[in-house]
């Protein structure tokens, strides 16, 4: 039988495309979006309403899935949102909602959807974090917190639920060519603040490697290789040479070279 994915986030970038290369490998595949009538006419699969900050609509999702197919084989947490700025700089109250999408929301899935797959001992968890969430990066910080919260969580979660027979892993993209960067909290550059000109160009470089970025497709084929493996590992990066090996560079040197090497690229120093 064909296993049914539930992935949140499921109306544009790349839960849209994990969502449409899963479509049409045969897999049941149901997507949600906070306004799924928006998406009725491009969606080759069905969108639910769901927002993760929204606790109801979690459970109503759940359970309209668990009516229709009886299970859920896997879920895919990849509703989040983007957020840039200094931190001095940047409104706490978007601070509080970035944290409450990308980490809080991703764990009230979660909590709601391993009941049921308990009582199957089996089911499977894909937590979609980043590889900046490997690394604290300059007027990404907020961003990289919230990412490496939900990959240190992951690790914690699936040590938990593993003797009821439930996976869970993480893959963290690094740049891709969707529509992140228009639906980041992007805080306003502040004329005459001391971080006016190297958040300008931070921001620049920022928006360039994404439109630059590689095919959301590429995430797709790692999730389908995931979903098909007996013993997922803990952790998946998709992305470009240099953006992987930033993580690997960051465990074996000194902090302050890896610093450097940050602020370097940055144009910081």
């Amino acid at each position: 039988m064909s296993k049914v994915v539930f992935i949140t986030g499921g109306s544009s970038g790349i839960g849209k495309a994990i969502g449409e290369y899963l479509h049409q490998k045969n897999y049941i595949v149901y997507g949600t979006s906070r306004n799924p009538e928006r998406y009725t006419s491009t969606s080759v699969f069905p969108l639910l309403a769901l927002d993760v900050n929204n606790t109801e609509t979690i459970s109503a999702a759940i359970q309209q899935v668990l009516s229709k197919e009886g299970h859920i084989d896997v879920l895919i947490n990849n509703a989040g949102i983007g957020i840039t700025g200094p931190i001095e700089e940047t409104p706490t109250d978007e601070i509080r909602k970035a944290y409450d999408t990308n980490v809080f929301g991703p764990l009230e899935v979660m909590k709601a959807v391993i009941p049921s797959m308990r009582k199957r001992k089996k089911g499977l968890i894909i937590n979609v974090t980043s590889i900046a969430g490997y690394m604290g990066l300059p007027y990404r910080g907020i961003y990289s917190a919230t990412k490496g919260s939900l990959g240190i969580i992951s690790e914690a979660y699936r040590m938990e639920v593993q003797p009821f027979g439930i996976q869970i892993t993480t893959v963290a993209p690094g740049d891709f060519a969707t529509n992140i960067a228009a639906g980041r909290y992007h805080s306003p550059v502040i004329k005459g603040s001391p971080y006016e000109a190297k958040y300008q160009e931070t921001l620049e470089m920022m928006n360039e490697h994404v439109d630059q970025g590689g095919d959301p497709s590429e995430i797709a084929k790692k999730v389908e290789k995931i979903i098909d493996s007996e013993s997922p590992k803990v952790h998946y990066r998709v992305g470009s040479f240099l953006q992987k090996i930033s993580v690997w560079l960051k465990r074996i040197l000194p902090s302050r070279t890896y610093e450097t090497m940050l602020m370097k690229h940055y144009k910081l120093k």
